[in-house]
Parts: C-alpha cells; structure tokens; sequence
C-alpha cells in the first residue's frame, strides 16, 4: 500500500531534499549537483541560492566555484538561466534545449533570425574566445556588430541564447558582478555523455532528488519534456524512487531521500529562512500551494511583472517577503511579513539575516517592517 503523508510532512521533505536543512560539509558545486539546476536570471540572488544551501558558504567560495569551472550558467531548460554543475550541461541541453528552440521560432523569424545569422554570430564567437577568451555581453555584442550583425532591440539576446542553448556559449567565471562568456568546448573539461535514455532517466531521478516529493505534473512543468519522454524517464529511474500519496495525489521521492529523512534529527518546530527571490523551493514546482497561501501569491510578484522577491518561510512555508539595501559597507534588510511577526519568527529572521550578511561578509541588521505588517 502506498504510504500517505500529510501536508506538514510533505514541506518537511521538500526542505531537506532542496538541502535547506541539512548542510553538513556540503561544498557550493554539490549543492548545485543536488538539485541538478537552479534558477539564474538574478545572478546575485541565486549566488545566494548556493550559499543557503552549502556549508558555511561565503560569496567568495561559491564565485570560486564558477571561476574553477565546477559550476556554470545557461538555458538548459524553458529558456531561463540556471546554475548547473558543468559536466550536466550537455546531456541536459541536448534533451530539454530542441524543444524550448522551436517554441522560438516563430519569434526569431520576427527578428529576422535565420539560420545563416546563427552560423555567422557562431563564428564571429568562436574566434572571439576561442584560446581560452572570456568576453562580456556587451564585448560579444560589439564584436557581433563589427562583424556586420546588427543586435539592437532583443536580436543580441536571442542570438546570445541560442548560441548556449545549441551548446556553443556558456555563462562562466565571474566578470565584475556577472560573468564572461566562455566557450563550452574549452571551458568544461569532462562532460558527461549519456545516451537519450539514460538522460531521461538522469533528469527524472536527480529533479526527484533535488525537489522530491514532487509529482509528474511539477517534473512536465518544470522540464518541458513530453509525457511520453516523462513516462520513459520514470520507468528507467523506477529503482531509485518511492511513491507516496498526499490528498489523493501521487507524489514522487527517491529512497535515498527517504531514508536519510528517517535517520536524521527530527527538524526544530519554527526555523526560519531567508531565501533568495527565483529560489527552488518556490518555482521548482508546478503548485505551489503548499508553501504560499493564494492569497499572497500576488504579494510574492508585485505587479505581475515577473520579478519574484526574497521569500521568509517558516517550517517551509512563505510567511513574507524582503528586501536588502547597502549602507555604508553594510547590509539592511527590510522584511514584509504578511502577517505580524510573533517574537519568536523575528528572533529566527534575525538568524537568518545574520546567516545572510555573512556570506556577503559585511555586517548585516533588520529595519523594521513597514507599518501595518
């Protein structure tokens, strides 16, 4: 009989899975590995997506981990920038990339974006930074337009993704507060070769692991494959994964999982967290229910223009929103409780902000929230 878990359960798991709550001696680059991608767009927020997950992670030591090559940044999936360990970006665009390129189309044809464009901004790249050339946006748009390639309006960005989503260009070491454009040939030195199969069954037992317990619905959101590849998946990674049932729905965890979950110290009631806007725990699942009330859900992406804010959860479940600020070598956060903070939420969101400001290595403190929260 397959076990039912209640909702409670359900938060508790997802958090140790996304490794929220355990991050004994985990390095920046296994953090990443365990939840096989993580949302990129807000570069500055998902640096701290690896730090809240890693042990005792500063900005330094994930930044590190970019300019060694463990960890890189593309478009593996639905065309949106994540953070994936290198050696899983080939196999990963090769299986999601085909899908999310022809869903383009019809806008590159908007943008006068055919093939001969592509091949040419490849060539005008790859001499560029071929011998170990690191170049920004703004370079690799300059030398695209000395090459008589015109990038105004959104055709830079296009050509720019699709040379990465076809597997020519990746995000890598850290430039300024972003990061150069390398070319993947050179800049991942042992990627993984698995065959289609493999692959899917890879992608499924990973997400499982990263994000479980999750259904076949959130994995078709947040893959972009087809049922039957997800089917095909499923079947290849059945050995690795266990069912559960929560409110009637079929849920998917790995065994792995369940048994550390099992062995662990029980989680302390109350822990509260400071996560990065874009963060997993939010936007790895198709529902997000279970963690964000709907009566807030507008609160979390003000104006609906697409722009998720930094989340206060406790036990898991989003509570507010924050804000940070620099002053004078310093960072302040402003939280945005939905409801009136209790003494004790407050005193653990004083812990998290501490955590916070210690991995950017400045001195951090919480301004009080805004009248009526």
């Amino acid at each position: 009989m397959t076990p039912s878990i209640d909702a409670a359960e359900l938060v508790r798991l997802r958090l140790r899975s996304q490794g929220l709550t355990d991050r004994s001696a985990r390095a920046p680059r296994d953090a990443v590995r365990r939840l096989l991608a993580m949302q990129a767009q807000d570069f500055a927020a998902a640096l701290w997506a690896i730090g809240v997950r890693a042990s005792g992670a500063t900005v330094a030591s994930v930044t590190r981990a970019l300019e060694d090559g463990h960890v890189v940044r593309s478009w593996p999936m639905r065309g949106t920038l994540h953070f994936v360990a290198a050696e899983d970006l080939g196999w990963m665009l090769g299986l999601c990339a085909p899908r999310v390129l022809r869903s383009m189309a019809t806008r590159h044809r908007g943008l006068e974006l055919d093939e001969a464009v592509f091949r040419a901004s490849r060539a005008l790249a790859e001499r560029l930074l071929s011998g170990g050339g690191r170049a920004s946006r703004d370079e690799l748009l300059a030398a695209l337009e000395a090459g008589g390639i015109p990038t105004a309006g959104q055709r830079g960005y296009h050509i720019i993704a699709y040379l990465a989503m076809t597997g020519t260009l990746c995000w890598g070491p850290p430039r300024g507060t972003q990061q150069a454009l390398v070319l993947v040939e050179e800049w991942i030195r042992a990627p993984r070769a698995l065959d289609r199969e493999e692959a899917l069954g890879e992608l499924v037992a990973r997400y499982v692991s990263g994000h479980g317990p999750s259904t076949l619905r959130d994995f078709l959101w947040w893959s972009k494959l087809t049922v039957a590849d997800a089917k095909i998946g499923f079947a290849v990674a059945a050995r690795s994964l266990a069912e559960l049932t929560y409110a009637g729905v079929t849920y998917w965890a790995t065994r792995e999982r369940l048994d550390e979950a099992a062995s662990a110290e029980p989680i302390a009631a109350g822990a509260v967290l400071a996560l990065p806007g874009f963060d997993e725990h939010l936007l790895g699942y198709t529902d997000r229910d279970l963690v964000l009330p709907r009566e807030h859900a507008a609160k979390i992406v003000p104006g609906a223009n697409g722009i998720f804010l930094s989340l206060i959860t406790v036990d898991g479940i989003i509570v507010g929103t924050w804000r940070r600020a620099a002053k004078g070598g310093a960072v302040v956060v402003t939280p945005a409780p939905f409801t009136r903070m209790s003494a004790r939420t407050a005193k653990g969101f004083a812990g998290a902000v501490s955590a916070y400001a210690a991995f950017l290595g400045v001195a951090g403190s919480v301004a009080p929230a805004p009248q009526g929260a």
